[in-house]
C-alpha cells in the first residue's frame, strides 16, 4: 500500500504540473468536441494528431491524447441527449432514454448525471488501474516469446467474440488484418513481401494510414451519404442542470453496477467501451421493477451505460501499460504514439519509465475532473457547434487528414493510401463487416509474428512449445474455447442480445 501511495504522489507530481495539466486540458476539450460532432471519430482525430506530438515532450503528448480518448467518451453523451445522434459508438445507447428525458424538459438532469456518472466511474477506474498496474507487470516479466504469443492470440479472440455482428466476419477481419500486417520487408531476411514490385510497399503500411482510412474518410463518406435532416436538436436554453434527490437516488446504484461492469470489460481486449455500454443498459433493463420505462425517459438507462463506458476507457489502459498489448484501435495508436518517442509499450514502462506510468494514470482523474468542470456550463457551446451542417464540416476534417497523413513521411502515396482505405472501410461498413478486428489484428500481427520466429527458435522447431508450458498452453486454451463457445447457435445468440437494444 506504502508504494501504492508513494508511487501516486510521484503521479499527481506530474501530472499536476502546469505545462501537463494544459495538455490534459487541451485532451479533454478536443475530445469532447470530437465526441460531441458526428462523424470524426477518437481514432481519426488522434491519428491526425499523432504527427504534432513528434516535437512534445513524451508525458505531455500521451497525457494529450489519452485525455481525447476519454473526453470522447463524455461529448458522446451530448450530443445523443441533446441530438439524437450518438458522437461515439459507446454513446448509441444514451440515445434511448437520454433523448426522451430532453423532449420530455430534463435535459439538465440528463446531462448531469452522465457528467456524474462519468467521473464516478473514471475516478474508481483509475484507481483501478493504479492497483492493478504492479501485480500484472510482475507477471508479464514471467512471460516468454511463447507466452506473448499465446496472449495476442487469445486478445484476437476476445476481439472476435466481443465485436459486434457476424463471428465468421470477424474472423475474416482478423485475417486480413493479420495479412496486412505482413506486407512489407521480411523481419529477418529483408526481402519484400506482397509488395507487387511497388518500393512504396518496402516498408509495410503505415498504421496512420490504414486507421485513418478505415475510421476516418469511411466515416465521412458514410455521413454524407446519410441525410442531414434526422437532427432532431433540442432548442432554447437548457435549464435546471442539477438533478433533483430522486434522480440521484434512481442513478446511485446504476453507475454503481456500471462502474464495475466498465471496468470489467474494458481490460477485455475488442471495444470493451462500447460493449459495457450495451451491457450495463441491458443489466439495467432486466433488473428494472418495469422496464417497460426503458426508451421512455428512464434516467437508469442513462446512467449506467455512460458510467460503463467511461470505466471502461480508463481501464483498457491496464493492458496497454502493463502488458504492451493494445485492447482497442484507440489504445493501438497509443502504441504508435508511444513508440514514435522511443518507448516500448509493456512491463518494462513502469521499471524505466515510472514518471510516464503513473503520470498518465494521474492525469486520468485530473481529467475526469476538468470534464465535469468545463463541459456542463458549455452546453449552450456545443450546441450551436451541432447546428453547422455536416456539407462545411467535412471538407475541412479531410484537409486536416491528408495534412496528418503527408507531413509523417512527406509522401503523397501514403495520402492515396488512406484513400483506398476510406473506400476498403465504407465498403466494409455496408456489408456489416467490423473494422476494429482488423486493426487490432493489423497492429498485434508483427508482434505476433516476431514471438512466433523467437519461441520456435528457442524450441528448435517443435510446435509444442505453446501447449507445454503452462502460461501459454492455458492461454491457447481458452482462446478455443471462446472460439468454440461464440460460434455455438446459443451463445452467438444471447451475444446479439446485447447490442439488440442498437436497433430499436
Amino acid at each position: 500500500m506504502s508504494d501504492l501511495l508513494s508511487n501516486l504522489w510521484l503521479g499527481f507530481s506530474i501530472a499536476g504540473h502546469p505545462i501537463n495539466l494544459g495538455f490534459c486540458l487541451l485532451g479533454a476539450l478536443v475530445g469532447t468536441l470530437v465526441g460531441v460532432l458526428p462523424g470524426i471519430g477518437t481514432v481519426a482525430t488522434i491519428a491526425m494528431l499523432l504527427p504534432i506530438t513528434f516535437g512534445l515532450d513524451p508525458v505531455g503528448a500521451l497525457i494529450m491524447l489519452a485525455g481525447i480518448y476519454y473526453g470522447a467518451q463524455y461529448g458522446g453523451s451530448t450530443t445523443s441527449i441533446l441530438v439524437n445522434i450518438p458522437g461515439e459508438a459507446t454513446s448509441v445507447v444514451t440515445c434511448l432514454d437520454g433523448h426522451e428525458m430532453a423532449k420530455q424538459g430534463r435535459a439538465g438532469a440528463a446531462l448531469s448525471i452522465a457528467a456524474i456518472g462519468s467521473f464516478i466511474a473514471g475516478s474508481v477506474a483509475t484507481v483501478l488501474v493504479a492497483a492493478l498496474g504492479q501485480p500484472l507487470t510482475r507477471v508479464a516479466l514471467e512471460f516468454g516469446p511463447a507466452e506473448y504469443f499465446a496472449l495476442m492470440l487469445l486478445g484476437l479472440i476476445f476481439a472476435v467474440v466481443l465485436a459486434k455482428g457476424s463471428v465468421v466476419k470477424s474472423i475474416a477481419m482478423v485475417l486480413t488484418g493479420l495479412l496486412l500486417s505482413t506486407i512489407g520487408s521480411d523481419l529477418d531476411t529483408g526481402a519484400g513481401r506482397m509488395t507487387l514490385g511497388l518500393p512504396e510497399l518496402l516498408d509495410g503500411i503505415g498504421f496512420t494510414n490504414v486507421a485513418m482510412g478505415l475510421f476516418g474518410f469511411a466515416e465521412i463518406i458514410r455521413n454524407l451519404e446519410a441525410s442531414g435532416s434526422n437532427r432532431d436538436i433540442i432548442a432554447g436554453k437548457i435549464k435546471g442542470l442539477m438533478p433533483t434527490r430522486q434522480d440521484l437516488k434512481d442513478s446511485a446504484w446504476p453507475i454503481a453496477r456500471g462502474t464495475v461492469l466498465g471496468s470489467l470489460l474494458g481490460i477485455l481486449p475488442g471495444g470493451g467501451a462500447v460493449v459495457s455500454s450495451f451491457a450495463a443498459y441491458t443489466l439495467e433493463k432486466r433488473l428494472a421493477k418495469d422496464p417497460k420505462r426503458f426508451g421512455r425517459g428512464a434516467i437508469e438507462g442513462v446512467a449506467g451505460p455512460e458510467s460503463a463506458n467511461n470505466a471502461a476507457a480508463q481501464t483498457s489502459f491496464i493492458p496497454l501499460l502493463t502488458l504492451g498489448i493494445p485492447p482497442n484501435a484507440v489504445m493501438a495508436l497509443m502504441v504508435g504514439a508511444m513508440t514514435i518517442h522511443g518507448i516500448v509499450p509493456g512491463p518494462q514502462v513502469m521499471t524505466k519509465q515510472p514518471e510516464l506510468f503513473w503520470g498518465m494514470i494521474a492525469s486520468m482523474w485530473f481529467g475526469n475532473l476538468m470534464l465535469v468542470v468545463i463541459n456542463l456550463p458549455m452546453v449552450g457551446i456545443w450546441v450551436r457547434l451541432l447546428r453547422v451542417p455536416y456539407r462545411i464540416l467535412f471538407p475541412s476534417i479531410i484537409v486536416f487528414c491528408c495534412i496528418g497523413i503527408y507531413s509523417i513521411d512527406n509522401s503523397s502515396s501514403d495520402v492515396i493510401i488512406a484513400g483506398l482505405f476510406g473506400l476498403f472501410g465504407y465498403w466494409l461498413v455496408k456489408h456489416d463487416f467490423e473494422p476494429a478486428p482488423l486493426v487490432l489484428a493489423f497492429v498485434l500481427g508483427p508482434l505476433m509474428e516476431d514471438n512466433l520466429r523467437r519461441a520456435m527458435l528457442i524450441a528448435r522447431g517443435d510446435t509444442s512449445v505453446f501447449f507445454t508450458r503452462p502460461i501459454s498452453g492455458t492461454l491457447i486454451l481458452i482462446s478455443v474455447v471462446l472460439l468454440v463457445l461464440a460460434l455455438l447457435p446459443m451463445i452467438r445468440k444471447r451475444r446479439d442480445e446485447v447490442f439488440v437494444e442498437s436497433e430499436n
